[in-house]
């Protein structure tokens, strides 16, 4: 995921604390994606808004029947 606005991929660690910050942080939240971008570590706050944008495209995508939902073997 790097195309853009990141520095290369987000590890599991990164991504959970990103999950968390989000829900700390909400849009109304001043400086929000500074907060984001300190919980998550090693990562810009240009960084951690892009991914959100990203996530948001994908959601958006997957809703509309874009892209397929994955079917995990069991």
């Amino acid at each position: 995921m790097d195309s853009g606005g990141g520095s290369g991929t987000w590890t599991a660690k990164q991504n959970k604390a990103f999950e968390k910050a989000l829900a700390v942080y909400d849009r109304d939240t001043s400086e929000r994606w500074q907060n984001v971008a300190k919980a998550v570590g090693g990562k810009t706050a240009e960084e951690v808004k892009w991914h959100y944008e990203k996530l948001e495209e994908d959601v958006k995508r997957i809703e509309a029947g874009q892209l397929p939902l994955y079917h995990y073997r069991g």
